[in-house]
């Protein structure tokens, strides 16, 4: 698309989707001369504080819906990771001969150094926050964005550039994806999600699997060998031009990974191979909770091994690292009752993965958007830890359809209703847990929100 960003001068670009995106995007492009148009559904009043960050930028507006008029004039077309690819709008301009592209594909162009490029259904924000850390404490310059909340973008407007560069991935952002083209791909896990997005689980695989689109002899992909999905992936022939690393929680499988490279869990140690040694670091004072932490956890020694971490600094951060916020987040302790917020836990496959991490005596808090997804897989989980089930939200009689006959259920109104009653049911050793499996929009503007205010609620107890 573009060898230099001194190609970006005087091109007619329109970017769709005044996020964080979107504000980046247009920041970057009119810096090197770019003639852009921001287009958005949202109106003028709605986007007032991502207008007042562009400022006096000498932007062209189209707030409220999309014409196919301001397509037509365009010489490229960036879209925001949150704008579904399929609208009609799109296939007309393509059928018109206008290039359409996503922010990762466009941003990805201009960087030069190496990408580690993160996916996977859940543990993605975890990983990178790992990998971050083991690289910073061995004095390597470390940048990462993307998924989490800091578009790509913003990496080109810095000028001081880092060694490697981080990149959480989602399925979104992959759909548009032709040329990008990784050093390193960690691939967790893969589960059913974002179905009210996508018409199948295949067609959610398929963006998934185009991670592996410009892999070569030199990419080095990191996968999960307990993932039997994501094992199926690693047959593709695309997968096997380059090297692999397998991590596993399995300790029969360790004479076949330390053979060709990897890491696996014994216990309470994690033995890692990337070069001609295995080497042996304990967990034992890991303070995340869950299994799958100890996947995380391998996967991101992996890559920080690959680019100079050293063995004193990756085992001072599993020393260490609490975890991020708002993935089973210890909030307090009140009468005898422990309090967890899981609200990142956006599908099932997250909640299966919160209700592993304990044994029994939980008050499940959970619901929100209903996706589409199919909660039949927590029946087991449910009926054997979950004393009682709090639903709440769009999604509250999806679930109990599925699995509200394994638990004493209840179906509330509001948010904060739901939590009280939860406190209410508890007992001294029991634990409330939100993990709602569905995204937070039926009631709030982001899972953080959602997080903010369960802790806000628990704090006021007494």
């Amino acid at each position: 698309m573009f060898t230099d960003v001194s190609e970006l001068k005087d091109k007619k670009i329109l970017v769709v989707g005044l996020g964080k995106t979107g504000v980046s995007l247009a920041h970057f492009l009119t810096e090197h001369g770019a003639l852009v148009t921001v287009t958005d559904h949202k109106s003028k009043p709605e986007l007032a504080a991502q207008l007042e960050l562009l400022g006096p930028l000498p932007i062209k507006f189209e707030l409220g819906g999309h014409s196919p008029k301001i397509f037509m004039q365009q010489d490229l077309v960036i879209l925001s990771p949150g704008i579904p690819t399929h609208l009609k709008i799109f296939d007309y301009a393509r059928s018109q001969g206008i290039k359409i592209t996503g922010e990762l594909e466009f941003a990805s162009q201009f960087v030069k150094e190496p990408m580690i490029a993160l996916t996977g259904t859940n543990g993605k924000t975890t990983v990178c926050a790992l990998i971050e850390g083991m690289l910073k404490a061995s004095g390597v310059e470390v940048w990462s964005g993307g998924a989490n909340g800091v578009p790509l973008t913003e990496y080109l407007r810095l000028e001081k550039k880092a060694k490697v560069v981080i990149v959480e991935v989602s399925s979104y952002m992959l759909e548009t994806a032709e040329t990008f083209g990784p050093s390193n791909i960690v691939f967790m896990n893969l589960a059913e999600n974002h179905l009210d997005r996508y018409r199948s689980m295949e067609d959610y695989v398929n963006a998934k699997r185009r991670i592996f689109r410009n892999t070569t002899q030199a990419t080095t992909s990191i996968l999960n060998a307990d993932d039997n999905a994501v094992v199926e992936l690693a047959r593709d022939p695309a997968v096997q031009r380059g090297r692999i690393f397998y991590f596993s929680r399995k300790p029969a499988l360790e004479p076949q990974i330390m053979n060709i490279g990897g890491a696996v869990n014994i216990g309470k140690e994690i033995r890692v191979r990337t070069g001609p040694e295995i080497e042996y670091f304990k967990i034992d004072k890991m303070k995340m909770l869950g299994k799958h932490s100890i996947e995380n956890l391998m996967s991101s020694m992996l890559v920080a091994r690959e680019y100079g971490a050293t063995h004193d600094a990756i085992q001072s951060v599993i020393d260490t690292f609490n975890g991020l916020p708002h993935r089973l987040e210890y909030v307090r302790k009140v009468g005898g009752v422990l309090f967890y917020n899981d609200s990142k836990a956006t599908n099932v496959h997250a909640m299966l993965r919160a209700l592993d991490s304990f044994d029994e005596g939980i008050i499940l808090i959970a619901g929100g958007k209903d996706t589409n997804l199919s909660f039949e897989a927590l029946r087991n989980p449910v009926k054997r830890k979950v004393k009682t089930l709090i639903l709440v939200g769009e999604a509250k009689e999806r679930i109990n359809r599925d699995v509200g006959d394994f638990s004493e259920t209840f179906l509330i109104g509001t948010f904060e209703e739901a939590v009280l009653i939860a406190y209410q049911k508890s007992r001294i050793g029991d634990i409330v847990l939100l993990s709602p499996g569905c995204p937070s929009f039926d009631m709030f503007d982001s899972y953080e929100e959602r997080g903010d205010y369960f802790k806000e609620i628990i704090r006021k107890f007494k």
